[in-house]
């Protein structure tokens, strides 16, 4: 804006103001505000605001507050400046709902713009930015690539092709391929895989759970968040991982999609029961996720008999000058009747999960035994595999070829099933 306007400009970060010793906070706005008016016109832009412009009169206890000086100082200066003097104040923060409401009034801040994470075609155009620097073969199609990553920021598709580059460097090749940008994606949305030593009864464990999530996604998916690939591949803190990507953003949930991630959630505990015969601590995680889509749906999206009511909000903390409960509004006997709908509703999932299965028995054990013998698979082998009883892709392998001292390039050894750096699993859309 500075450049377009051919104006001087000024930045400084909101923590710059604050200071142990009282006063040198404020006397910092004014010297930065005496400054610009030097300079009209001009613009100041102020990062990161929330450090000095959190709301007064929060926390515990009395005393004086350095940072509430330098905000009534930082209110005192905005509120002096007209249209005349030329300087114009730009601000940003993540945490635009513990600003002062002071500080947003017009006269001082007019506009807000809300800088959302980019869509379908910001993400392709972001991605071609940061591909000049790379050769890309031609199997590259940025625009699927940016298909694939919903919800993904520019710092992360940044991240997503520097990984590419690096693993083809690895990898033995002069150019990166759509392999290399799969591997990556699912990298930097999954994190890295680390192989544990495992036994045969935890990857059977670990293959029999994931097949589970696998198999009741395939079936209930309403065709907008297909399975991706299914591996038993430790990642992270999780022993395996079931992966989706969703074919568009999801800006709004529906509750027949809700109920599905319920039922796909509880689909690797009752996998588990059914091939085993005994429950693990496996499904801890999964338990989490579909106990807070199901608080959800009956307190914040009405879809529970109880009607569309919202029951209590999650208060930030008492820090913020609120309380720090979320049944500031409700009687104990509504507490109560939250409790038995959150209950029923994933009672009826996991007994909808366990119909699914037993019907499709076939089919759980077949994609299990596929996972214990190639460690990773696709989406599309276990569509084949519920629609014919059998795998009839290939298992596509990338292996990589060091380079010896030579500089030629050493033969993959035979036999290798798994990459030495494997497709990542893409997770299931997180419901907010």
């Amino acid at each position: 804006m500075a450049g377009e306007a051919d104006v001087p400009f000024f930045s400084i970060s909101g923590s710059d103001f604050v200071e142990m010793f009282v006063g040198v906070g404020a006397s910092r706005v004014r010297d930065m505000f005496e400054q610009g008016r030097k300079n009209a016109p001009c613009l100041i832009f102020i990062d990161e605001i929330d450090a000095v412009g959190r709301q007064r009169g929060a926390g515990l206890g009395g005393g004086n507050d350095e940072r509430e000086q330098t905000l009534n100082s930082l209110l005192v200066e905005m509120d002096g400046f007209d249209t005349t003097e030329g300087v114009i104040i730009i601000a940003a923060t993540n945490r635009p709902d513990v600003l002062d409401s002071a500080l947003l009034r017009p006269g001082r801040f007019d506009r807000q713009i809300y800088v959302n994470l980019p869509d379908l075609v910001g993400r392709e155009q972001i991605l071609r930015v940061h591909a000049r620097k790379i050769s890309l073969a031609e199997n590259v199609d940025l625009a699927v690539v940016a298909r694939g990553t919903p919800g993904l920021s520019g710092a992360e598709l940044a991240n997503l092709l520097n990984e590419a580059a690096l693993l083809a460097a690895r990898r033995g090749k002069k150019k990166v391929d759509m392999a290399d940008v799969d591997d990556a994606r699912e990298k930097v949305q999954f994190g890295r895989e680390r192989r544990r030593v495992m036994d045969d009864e935890e990857k059977k464990l670990t293959a029999y759970h994931e097949a589970g999530h696998a198999l009741v996604q395939a079936i209930l998916d309403d065709g907008q968040v297909p399975v991706h690939k299914v591996t038993i591949i430790p990642r992270g803190q999780s022993l395996g991982s079931t992966m989706f990507i969703p074919k568009k953003d999801m800006l709004t949930h529906s509750m027949k999609r809700m109920l599905s991630q319920i039922a796909m959630g509880l689909g690797g505990r009752v996998a588990e029961e059914l091939a085993i015969g005994d429950i693990s601590s496996g499904a801890a995680g999964d338990i989490k996720q579909v106990t807070a889509i199901a608080r959800h749906m009956v307190c914040d999206w009405g879809m529970s008999p109880l009607g569309p009511i919202s029951f209590g909000d999650n208060s930030d903390t008492v820090f913020l000058g609120r309380e720090i409960t979320r049944t500031e509004n409700i009687s104990e006997e509504t507490a109560h009747r939250i409790d038995e709908e959150i209950h029923r509703i994933i009672c009826e999932q996991l007994d909808r999960s366990r119909k699914v299965l037993t019907e499709h028995r076939a089919a759980l054990d077949m994609i299990a035994a596929k996972l214990l013998e190639y460690e990773t698979i696709e989406g599309k082998h276990v569509l084949e595999i519920l629609n014919f009883g059998e795998m009839r892709s290939p298992i596509v392998l990338t292996a990589a070829k060091p380079l010896d001292k030579s500089g030629d390039k050493k033969p993959a050894e035979k036999g290798s099933l798994s990459d030495p750096l494997p497709p990542a699993a893409a997770p299931a859309p997180t419901p907010a």
